[in-house]
C-alpha cells in the first residue's frame, strides 16, 4: 500500500498496463519537471485524466498511514503472567485454594480461602496495572495520523478541485498549495505562483526556521534538509502559493518511513534495568524455594510415610495422606513467605511519589518504570533547538555606523527570549539615541510584519521569529529623548509610536532573489523607503552610508570592507545578520497614497521591479540574531560531565551553527579541536567504524541529521551497553524517542506524536530539567535498593521460620494468611517509607551505576542471610518458650494459666496420642478460656494459638527494627538517626497500629488464627526483637571497614596509573 510513484511516464510504461515501482525511490527532487512530467505521464496544467487514477490507486493504494493491529487484550494479560515471582505465586495459590477445599471444614472456610484469594486478587490488579500500560503503546501512531491534511485542492481533467479529500491523491496528482495549507503528500515543486514558497517543516527535519523552496532541482545525493524543491505530507506552508506533482504517498511519504520506524521500535522495546534485575532475582527465589521445599520433605518424609524391612528389604509401607497434606502445606507457607508479594505494590507507590517530585521539577513522567532507568542513565542524546537553545530568536549583537566612515560601533545585546524587559544593551546611551540609532529602530519597528503577545508566563511571537526579535529590540532601545510612550499599557509601545509617526503605504514583499523587504512610508508628507535584508545584497544595492551624527556620506570601498569583515566575523560565530537601510529619494511615489489607479501601484504590482526600487539605499548599520542557548545549559553539562554522563547533540540544524552553541554551552571548549568530535549525519554514516567513534569519552555532535541516523547512533549506544536518554520534538523525532531507554519530548514545543512516543515530556523544554530528573532518578533508585532489601531480609526471616519449624519438627508457628498479612499490609508502610529517605549530597558527583549492576551483592547477600536465621531463631524460639518456660529474662509468662511441657515433647508432638496420662489446663486467651478436656494432644494444635501469636508479633516487631536498619545500607543508626526519615517512624506506628487491630479486632483475630496478649507477653516479644538492630549494627560495622580497605586498595592500585 501506499507506494511511491517511481515508474510513471517510462517507454515501457506507455502501454494501457501500469507499471509496478521500482524498489528505489524516483528522485523526483533531482530532474527537470518536464522529466517529472514525462516520468509521471502527466501535463501540470490539465492534471491526471479520470481513467488513469483508478489505475494507479490499485499499484499505490489510498494515501493514508497503515493501522497495525496490536496485540489482543487476552494476549496481553497472558503475558502479564510471563514472570517467574507471578508464576510461583499463582502456582501457590492454585494449591492453596484446592487444599482449603479439600478440607472443606464448615467452621474453617473463611479463614482458609483467605489466603488464595488474596493472592488472586494481587495478581488480577497487577495484570490490570500491566495491561493498561502497554495499552498506551500505540498511542504515538494514532497521534502521527492525526497531522496528516485531510484536504487538497487539486487539478484533475482540466480543472480545479477545493477540499479534495487527501487520502484520495495518487503519485502524478497535481496540486495547489497556498499559506496556512498542510501538505498532503511528498510533493515535488512544479511552480511557484508567489515570489517565495516558505514551509515549516522543523517537525520532520529539526530546522529551527521555516525554509524557502524552489522548483529548481537539486543534487540526487541531498539530504531531506537540501531537498528544496520537495514539500512533504505533514509540513506546513506559512508563506506563498504553489503547484505541486505528487509523487509518494501513504507509507511511502517520509512520514510514512516514521511511522514504520516508531511501529518498528515500539516492537523492540526492553525490560528496564529493574525489571530484569527483579526477574533475575525471581529466577534465583525459585531456584531457593525449589531446594527449601525439598529439604522439608525429605526432613519430614519419615512422618507420613513409614516401612518395615523384612530380609533387609523396605515393605509394609504406609502413607498417611492427611500428614502428608500437613506438610505439603507447609511447602506452600514456604512459597509464600518467600515471596515478597507487596513489592510489586511498594514499588510502584514509589515510583508514583518519584514522579510527584519530578512533576515539581517540571518533568513529566508518563511511564512510571522510566524513572528508576533514569538513575543509570550513561548518554543524553538531545536536540539543540529549543532544549539546549530557547527555541526563540534574540538579537545578540548590533552594530551601527560611527563618527566616520572608517569606524563603527558595536553594542552587545541581552536576553534570550521575546520578553522585552529580558536583558540590556550595554553601553547604551539612553535617552540619547543618535540620528543613526533612532534610524535603525525605526526600519526595524516599521519593516516588520511580527506581533508579540503575552500568554500566561510566556511570550509568543506571531509571523517570523527574526522579525520577533527586531522587534524586542527596538522596545530594548527605548525612544529618543523628548518622545514620550504616554500611557500606553501596549507590550511593544515604542514599535507603536514608530508605526505612528512613519505610516506604511506600501510593501515590498521579500524574494528569495533580492533577499531583502522594503516598506514605502509616510512621516509628515514626506515618503521614504525602509529596507532590511541579507547584508551583502543590501550593501551592493547602496550607494551612500549615515553616520552617527545623522550626515550622510559616499559609500567607499574600504566602509564596505570593514561593514564585511564585521559581518564575517558575527557569520562565523553563527548569527543570522540582517542589514538595515533607507532611501529618500522616491520621485514614483511621491504623490502615491495607496490609490490603485496610481501608476507607483502598477509597479508593486511587479516583483521584478522591487531591486530598482530598492537601488541608491543608505547604509545605516546590522544585526545579528541567533537562537540563543538558555541560562542554565552551561551549568547542566558541567554536572554531567561530574555524574559521568556524556551529552551528545543531534540536530536537523546546519553545522557551524550547532558547533557555535556546543562551545558556548560547554559540550566542547572554545579553542578545542573538534574535527573528530563534530561530523553531519551523512558523514557519521559513512564511518566504517561508527561505535569507535561513540565510544569517544567527551561530548559528540551531529548535524544535518535525519531521523535514521538519530536510530542508528541510539541502537549502536545501546549495542554497547549504554543507557541512552534521547530528547526530541518532532515528527522525526518519534522513532528515536521510542527506541531510546528513555524518550523525552518537549511540552511546549513538541508534536503531539512526540509526546505519545516519549516516556517522560519536559513541561519547559529545558535541558537542565532532565539533569534534575537523573539526579532524582539516582535518589529514587537508592531508596528502592533500601526497601528491595528490606523486604527481601523480611521475607528470609519467614523463610528461616518456617525451615526450622519443619526441621524441628515442632507445630507450624506461623500459617500462610499471616504470612501475606505481614508481606503485604504490615511491610508496605514501612518499605514505602523507605522511599522518602533524603539522597546523599554527593549524588551527582558519582559515575553512572551499570545497569547490570547487582541488586543484592555477595556481601548484603550474608548480611540478610545472618538477619534471616536470627528472625527465624527469634519467631521459632519464642513460640518453644511459651510453651516449655514459665518465665523468661525474668518476664513471668504463666499468668494465662497455660500448662509447661518438654522440648522433647514439644518436637515429638505428633505422637501425642500413643503418651500415658498426658493432661493440659486450660488457659485465658484475652476474653475467652482455652480448654482441653476431651483431647489433650489438641494443645498442640487449638492451643498453640498463643504461641503462633507471639510469634507473630515478634516477626512483625522485628521487622519494624529491621527497617531502622535499612535507613542505609553500611551507616550506623548513630550517625543516621530514625529521625532523618520521620515519615519511616510514622509508618512503623502505622503498621504496628494495624497490626494491634488484627489482635484485638475479635472478627480480624478469628480470621487469622490469633489471640489478644498481655502486656508481659508483649515485654517478651519487645526482648526477643530489639537484639535484630544490634545484629546488623555489628554487621555494619564490619561492611564499613571491609569498604574502607577495598577503597584505599582502589586508590593505591589507580595512583600509578595517573601517575
Amino acid at each position: 500500500m501506499g507506494k511511491g510513484g517511481q515508474d510513471f511516464g517510462t517507454k515501457e510504461a506507455a502501454s494501457s498496463s501500469f507499471r509496478a515501482p521500482d524498489k528505489n525511490t524516483y528522485p523526483a527532487w533531482a530532474k527537470e519537471i518536464r522529466e517529472c512530467e514525462e516520468r509521471f505521464r502527466v501535463s501540470v496544467e490539465a492534471g491526471l485524466k479520470p481513467g488513469e487514477i483508478e489505475e494507479r490507486r490499485k499499484i499505490h493504494g489510498w494515501n493514508e498511514l497503515e493501522k497495525h493491529e496490536g496485540q489482543s487484550i487476552w494476549s496481553l494479560v497472558i503475558e502479564q503472567f510471563n514472570d517467574t515471582l507471578v508464576r510461583i505465586l499463582l502456582a501457590a495459590a492454585v494449591i492453596s485454594f484446592v487444599l482449603a477445599w479439600y478440607d472443606g471444614e464448615e467452621e474453617k472456610e473463611v479463614t482458609a480461602f483467605v489466603e488464595p484469594l488474596v493472592i488472586f486478587l494481587i495478581l488480577i490488579l497487577n495484570a490490570i496495572v500491566g495491561v493498561w500500560q502497554e495499552n498506551n503503546a500505540e498511542k504515538a501512531l494514532e497521534a502521527l495520523k492525526e497531522i496528516q491534511s485531510e484536504n487538497a485542492t487539486v487539478v484533475r481533467n482540466g480543472r480545479k478541485i477545493p477540499n479534495f479529500p487527501a487520502n484520495e491523491l495518487v503519485p502524478g496528482d497535481v496540486v495547489e498549495l497556498k499559506v496556512g495549507d498542510k501538505v498532503p503528500a511528498d510533493m515535488r515543486v512544479v511552480r511557484l505562483i508567489s515570489s517565495t514558497l516558505r514551509v515549516e517543516q522543523g517537525s520532520l527535519t529539526g530546522e529551527s526556521e521555516a525554509v524557502n523552496k524552489t522548483n529548481k532541482a537539486v543534487p540526487e545525493d541531498a539530504d531531506i534538509q537540501g531537498k528544496r524543491c520537495m514539500v512533504f505530507a505533514g509540513t506546513t506552508v506559512v508563506n506563498g502559493n504553489c503547484l505541486c506533482l505528487v509523487t509518494q504517498t501513504g507509507m511511502e511519504t517520509e512520514i510514512g518511513k516514521v511511522h514504520a520506524q516508531i511501529h518498528v521500535a515500539s516492537q523492540s522495546e526492553e525490560d528496564t534495568p529493574l525489571k530484569k534485575k527483579l526477574n533475575d532475582f525471581g529466577e534465583l527465589l525459585t531456584l531457593i524455594i525449589g531446594v527449601i521445599c525439598a529439604l522439608v520433605w525429605l526432613i519430614n518424609v519419615k512422618y507420613f510415610l513409614t516401612w518395615e524391612y523384612e530380609n533387609g528389604w523396605p515393605k509394609n509401607f504406609k502413607f498417611s495422606f492427611e500428614k502428608c497434606t500437613y506438610y505439603f502445606k507447609i511447602a506452600v507457607a514456604l512459597a509464600v513467605a518467600a515471596i515478597p508479594e507487596g513489592l510489586p505494590a511498594v514499588i510502584t507507590t514509589c515510583l508514583a511519589l518519584g514522579t510527584r517530585k519530578m512533576a515539581q521539577k517540571n518533568a513529566l513522567v508518563r511511564k512510571l518504570p522510566s524513572v528508576e532507568t533514569l538513575g543509570c542513565t550513561t548518554v543524553i542524546c538531545s536536540d539543540k533547538t529549543g532544549t539546549l537553545t530557547t527555541n526563540q530568536m534574540a538579537v545578540s549583537k548590533l552594530v551601527a555606523m560611527g563618527s566616520s566612515g572608517n569606524t563603527v560601533r558595536t553594542f552587545k545585546v541581552d536576553g534570550t527570549t521575546y520578553n522585552p524587559f529580558d536583558g540590556e544593551i550595554h553601553d547604551w546611551p539612553t535617552g540619547r539615541m543618535d540620528s543613526n540609532l533612532q534610524m535603525i529602530a525605526k526600519i526595524a519597528a516599521v519593516c516588520n510584519d511580527a506581533g508579540i503577545t503575552q500568554s500566561e508566563h510566556k511570550y509568543v511571537a506571531h509571523g517570523m521569529p527574526t522579525e520577533a526579535a527586531l522587534k524586542v529590540l527596538v522596545e530594548k532601545m527605548g525612544l529618543p529623548e523628548g518622545q514620550d510612550v504616554g500611557s500606553t499599557s501596549r507590550l511593544l509601545r515604542c514599535c507603536q509610536r514608530w508605526n505612528e509617526t512613519e505610516r506604511r503605504i506600501a510593501t515590498l514583499e521579500f524574494d528569495r532573489n533580492r533577499k531583502s523587504m522594503g516598506v514605502v512610508v509616510n512621516s509628515s508628507g514626506k515618503k521614504s523607503l525602509l529596507v532590511k535584508g541579507a547584508v551583502e545584497n543590501v550593501l551592493e544595492r547602496s550607494t551612500k552610508m549615515q553616520l552617527l551624527d545623522g550626515s550622510v556620506l559616499q559609500l567607499d570601498q574600504s566602509t564596505k570592507n570593514l561593514i564585511l569583515q564585521v559581518l564575517h566575523e558575527m557569520s562565523s560565530s553563527a548569527l543570522r545578520c540582517l542589514g538595515f537601510a533607507y532611501k529618500d529619494e522616491l520621485p514614483e511615489f511621491e504623490t502615491y497614497d495607496g490609490d490603485e489607479d496610481h501608476p507607483a501601484y502598477k509597479l508593486l504590482l511587479d516583483p521584478s521591479k522591487y531591486s530598482s526600487i530598492e537601488s541608491n539605499l543608505t547604509f545605516v548599520g546590522l544585526v545579528g540574531l541567533r537562537d540563543p542557548p538558555r541560562g542554565e545549559v552551561h551549568q547542566a553539562i558541567e554536572d554531567c560531565r561530574a555524574a559521568g554522563i556524556r551529552v551528545m547533540v543531534i540536530t536537523g540544524d546546519n553545522k557551524n551553527t550547532a558547533e557555535a552553541i556546543c562551545r558556548e554551552i560547554g559540550v566542547f571548549g572554545s579553542k578545542e579541536d573538534i574535527s573528530f568530535r563534530s561530523l553531519t549525519g551523512k558523514d557519521f554514516m559513512d564511518l566504517s567504524d561508527k561505535k569507535a567513534h561513540l565510544r569517544q569519552g567527551c561530548g559528540l555532535l551531529f548535524s544535518r541529521a535525519e531521523p535514521r541516523h538519530k536510530q542508528e547512533i541510539v541502537k549502536l549506544l545501546k549495542e554497547d551497553g549504554e543507557v541512552v536518554a534521547m530528547t526530541g520534538d518532532g515528527v522525526n523525532d518519534a522513532p528515536a524517542l521510542k527506541l531510546a531507554d528513555i524518550g523525552i519530548a518537549m511540552g511546549i514545543a513538541g508534536t503531539e506524536v512526540a509526546k505519545e512516543a516519549s516516556d517522560m515530556v519536559l513541561a519547559d523544554d529545558n535541558f537542565s530539567t532532565i539533569v534534575a530528573a537523573v539526579g532524582e532518578g539516582r535518589s529514587i533508585y537508592d531508596n528502592m535498593k533500601a526497601f528491595i532489601r528490606y523486604m527481601i531480609s523480611s521475607n528470609m526471616g519467614e523463610v528461616a521460620s518456617i525451615f526450622l519449624t519443619a526441621a524441628l519438627g515442632i507445630p507450624e508457628g506461623l500459617i500462610p494468611v499471616q504470612l501475606l498479612w505481614v508481606n503485604l499490609v504490615t511491610d508496605g508502610p514501612p518499605a514505602t517509607a523507605l522511599g522518602f529517605n533524603p539522597p546523599d549530597n554527593d549524588i551527582m558527583k558519582k559515575p553512572p551505576r551499570r545497569s547490570n549492576e547487582s541488586l543484592i551483592t555477595a556481601w548484603i547477600l550474608f548480611r540478610y542471610l545472618v538477619i534471616g536465621l536470627y528472625v527465624g531463631v527469634a519467631t521459632v524460639g519464642v513460640f518453644i518458650i511459651w510453651y516449655t518456660h514459665g518465665s523468661f529474662l525474668g518476664i513471668n509468662l504463666g499468668g494465662d494459666g497455660h500448662s509447661l511441657v518438654t522440648y522433647s515433647q514439644l518436637a515429638d508432638w505428633g505422637q501425642c496420642s500413643s503418651w500415658k496420662n498426658f493432661t493440659v489446663s486450660p488457659f485465658t486467651a484475652g476474653s475467652q478460656v482455652i480448654s482441653f478436656d476431651d483431647n489433650p494432644c489438641d494443645y498442640f494444635q487449638r492451643g498453640k494459638v498463643k504461641a503462633t501469636t507471639l510469634s507473630l508479633s515478634v516477626l512483625v516487631a522485628i521487622e519494624m527494627f529491621n527497617s531502622l536498619n535499612a535507613l542505609s545500607e553500611d551507616g550506623s543508626l548513630l550517625t543516621m538517626p530514625p529521625w532523618v526519615n520521620p515519615w519511616l517512624l510514622l509508618a512503623m506506628s502505622v503498621s504496628f497500629g494495624l497490626h494491634f487491630l488484627i489482635l484485638y479486632v475479635p472478627f480480624l483475630a478469628q480470621v487469622f488464627s490469633i489471640v489478644p496478649l498481655s502486656f508481659n507477653e508483649w515485654l517478651l516479644v519487645l526482648a526477643v526483637a530489639f537484639p535484630v538492630v544490634l545484629v546488623d549494627e555489628v554487621l555494619k560495622f564490619v561492611g564499613r571497614c571491609t569498604s574502607w580497605s577495598q577503597t584505599s586498595r582502589k586508590r593505591r592500585e589507580l595512583k600509578p596509573k595517573s601517575e
